[in-house]
């Protein structure tokens, strides 16, 4: 996304739009964009610098780490802020700082159950009788025999 040095007003410039998600160059099988970058971006001058700040989203199709099915996710970045030093030359490219922020957002163990909409198949729960059951052979009731009577019997030679 390259940006006009020229075209910046002394007040700022707003910019809506979308970049192709091919700017990110993902090369994981667990993580596949399905959409465009969007982005809303103020941008502006400041003492021989560029800044833009605003909101990037792009949706996702992630790979869960639990069951491994693949589900949906709406990825946005809603505090992007950058500032660019300029060199001179008549446009500044911010595709590198929207690369790298979206990225950085990228879950790094992502579940499908995350928003509670759904219940990952992969996850492994307990009957409640069987918890309970469990938590009576281990309560402290005064008697620390009744716990450790198990490592008792424990013949090590």
């Amino acid at each position: 996304m390259k940006v006009h040095i020229q075209q910046i007003p002394p007040e700022g410039l707003h910019l809506e739009g979308e970049e192709p998600s091919s700017i990110l160059e993902l090369h994981d099988e667990n993580v596949r964009p399905i959409g465009p970058i969007v982005y809303s971006l103020h941008v502006g001058l400041s003492g021989g610098g560029l800044f833009a700040t605003g909101t990037l989203a792009i949706p996702l199709e992630l790979q869960c780490v639990t069951c491994l099915d693949r589900f949906p996710l709406e990825l946005k970045v809603k505090d992007f802020a950058c500032q660019v030093e300029l060199t001179g030359s008549e446009t500044v490219d911010l595709t590198e700082y929207l690369r790298e922020d979206i990225l950085l957002a990228l879950p790094p163990h992502p579940h499908c159950d995350w928003n509670g909409e759904r219940d990952c198949p992969g996850t492994f729960r307990k009957q409640t009788e069987n918890v309970n059951e469990s938590l009576d052979d281990t309560r402290d009731d005064g008697d620390t025999r009744k716990v450790w009577g198990a490592l008792d019997q424990l013949k090590l030679k």
